[in-house]
């Protein structure tokens, strides 16, 4: 078995540690499943929670510092009642059997949960159906039994080598402003994702959060689908029509925090503020305004282990993405230190549980359905992070490579062109643990939320009002169509085993996200996309939208992203060109803003004739077309010596190409 320190010497002095922190996960697993196994321990929603039996409704909540828990609703005017009072059968846990006819499905309903001290109403932990009141806001649980959904597709039965993935949220994909839903999304969106070639959709904000506005990182209710986008039979049926397209759904999973709703969430629920989360200083999340789980409570392990099989079983998630999880691994929560140095990864202010959790986490996952697909969002670098269980790291399939949209933003605010330094760039795309796959990507949904610009809008700014028609000629417009190219397919192009885009930034999409809020007078303007801008002939986007495809399709088609990384032929500082391969394909980048080269000469050890694949200044993608595609480029030795062979190529000034061998 190799360990991590057979990948990173570095970690030779912290071996010990590392050792000694995934025996401890193996040994909580132990105590948590004994010969049962993680699959047949994590079963709490089929246990707690509302469930139809054959003599009517069975109903099970843990609230062990409770004195007396009422089911109310609509079938008791809201008020407690005798007949609906919960009965303690022992470790905390409270229940109650309801004969059929006294609630039809669709029924509102809570708890009233009495404490010593206190009371309070509280939708149940485990409820699978939490509606929101449009106009009071008030949230409530819902008793929901439709028949069983039949589904028509199977979920891909391989691990995928070469995720590319189309991060997206249903309630701003639809072009009107006004909250979508999943049938909007399953009609009109899945296909375009499936046209672009993306194989992995990422679903944000599925999870019940009582605000829109926190894009769904604020949850309540982690087993409800979230009821503004529809109901759970809908959800169902866009994960089945994905998977009729060929395509992966996993969720951007979110248990790093909760959020500090008493009322529909977690927080005080049975009035302890310790049930689910720390009862210390340790509790609140200073950064999010939000409650932190202690994962160092088998309840709470068995909750959110439960969570997941759930999610995977009944929805047909092919995996997750874990939002928070730097968050998750260190008391201050990574936000006062700047992981520097290996000693910050293990001078004992990590959260061992969180460790501990996150390992138990993956093996899940993976036991249930090994094709499934676990991305980490972790900032700090933790070492192990997406490195196997066996070589005792936390199972992840692929980290989120966080540092390259940020690199995006730094030079392209603080440099000029011309002192882009392409050796450096080049550096921070491919540069990685060993260990690990990472999914690169050049902006998310986080780069464009407000406050913020997308890509596009760093590079063309203001003139994307005014000048985005193809009758009007602006130097900042083809500039910014030219490196919003660049970037993207170098980004792609070096990834560590994949790629990631947010809806909408294939086609440049203008502007940033706001959603409704009072800051805004609660407009949905900016929670939207404008699909028409993508497909309207007159206007400039769709030349993005085109290349994003011939991108994506030659990603595919070449397997670049599952080939060994990315490897350098040649990089001159001074013309500020760069040239690498991956796999068999040459990819030859000009970032010079001003100058073009004829005849550029590069060495390479492959003789032979190499013909253009995709070219970013074809006119096709809205270039200036000074390329013959149809020359074929011969690579032989050339004088004095002729021992080494050489490649020429005519390299206009800010130009991708990407060259293939053909005979």
């Amino acid at each position: 078995m190799n360990l991590l320190s057979d990948f990173d010497p570095w970690l030779r002095p912290y071996q010990e540690l590392i050792t000694k922190r995934a025996e401890a996960a193996q040994q909580k697993e132990l105590e948590l499943t004994g010969e049962r196994g993680l699959v047949n321990f994590a079963n709490g929603h089929l246990y707690f929670g509302l469930h139809k039996i054959k003599s009517g409704w069975l109903f099970r909540e843990w609230a062990p510092n409770a004195t007396s828990v009422y089911l109310i609703g609509e079938f008791t005017n809201w008020q407690e009642h005798p007949d609906y009072a919960l009965i303690p059968i022992g470790q905390g846990i409270w229940q109650i059997e309801l004969k059929s006819p006294h609630i039809e499905p669709g029924t509102l309903y809570r708890l009233s949960i009495h404490w010593p001290g206190g009371h309070g109403h509280r939708i149940p932990s485990y409820a699978k159906r939490v509606i929101q009141d449009p106009l009071t806001y008030i949230c409530n649980a819902q008793f929901w039994s439709p028949p069983t959904y039949t589904w028509k597709n199977s979920a891909p039965s391989q691990p995928l080598t070469a995720p590319l993935i189309y991060e997206a949220h249903v309630g701003m994909s639809s072009e009107e402003p006004r909250i979508a839903n999943f049938t909007h999304f399953r009609q009109n969106i899945l296909p375009h994702i499936a046209q672009a070639g993306y194989n992995t959709i990422q679903l944000m904000a599925i999870q019940e959060h009582p605000y829109y506005g926190s894009f769904g990182y604020h949850v309540s209710n982690f087993f409800a689908v979230s009821s503004r986008f529809g109901t759970p039979e809908e959800l169902k049926a866009l994960v089945d029509e994905a998977h009729g397209l060929g395509l992966r759904v996993i969720m951007d999973l979110v248990h790093s925090h909760s959020v500090k709703n008493e009322n529909e969430g977690l927080g005080l629920f049975d009035g302890t503020p310790y049930q689910y989360f720390h009862g210390n200083e340790r509790r609140n999340h200073q950064a999010w305004d939000s409650l932190c789980f202690d994962y160092g409570k088998n309840q709470v392990l068995h909750f959110l282990l439960s969570n997941l099989k759930f999610w995977i079983e009944e929805y047909h998630f092919d995996g997750f993405r874990f939002d928070g999880v730097t968050s998750m691994l260190y008391y201050d929560h990574g936000l006062s230190r700047d992981f520097t140095d290996y000693p910050l990864y293990f001078d004992h202010t990590q959260d061992e549980d969180a460790l501990t959790y996150l390992y138990l986490a993956n093996k899940l996952i993976h036991e249930i359905n090994p094709a499934a697909l676990t991305v980490a969002e972790e900032m700090s670098g933790y070492p192990g992070v997406a490195a196997p269980l066996e070589n005792q790291g936390l199972g992840f399939d692929y980290r989120l490579a966080m540092g390259i949209p940020d690199y995006w933003i730094k030079i392209i605010k603080e440099k000029p062109d011309e002192s882009w330094n392409i050796g450096n760039i080049f550096y921070e795309l491919v540069n990685k643990r060993s260990e690990e796959r990472v999914i690169s990507y050049c902006e998310s949904h986080d780069q464009a939320l407000v406050g913020d610009k997308t890509l596009i809008f760093r590079l063309i700014d203001k003139d994307m009002y005014w000048h985005m028609d193809k009758a009007s000629q602006n130097h900042l417009v083809d500039r910014g169509l030219a490196l919003h190219k660049m970037i993207r397919l170098i980004t792609l192009s070096t990834a560590g085993g994949g790629y990631l885009n947010f809806m909408g930034n294939e086609f440049g999409h203008p502007e940033w996200i706001d959603f409704p809020r009072a800051g805004n007078g609660w407009s949905y303007t900016y929670a939207r996309r404008q699909w028409n801008l993508a497909h309207n002939p007159f206007l400039r986007y769709h030349y993005l939208l085109d290349f994003d495809r011939a991108m994506i399709q030659l990603a595919s088609q070449y397997q670049i992203l599952a080939s060994t990384g990315a490897s350098s032929l040649y990089e001159d500082e001074s013309s500020q060109v760069l040239i690498y391969m991956r796999g068999d394909l040459i990819f030859a980048f000009n970032f010079n803003p001003t100058q073009s080269f004829f005849n550029y000469t590069f060495p390479l050890n492959i003789q032979g004739a190499w013909a253009i694949l995709l070219n970013s200044d074809s006119k096709l993608y809205g270039g200036s077309n000074r390329i013959d595609e149809s020359v074929q480029h011969i690579c032989r030795p050339l004088e004095p010596t002729k021992t080494q062979s050489y490649l020429q190529l005519y390299l206009p000034s800010r130009t991708a190409l990407v060259l293939h061998k053909t005979s």
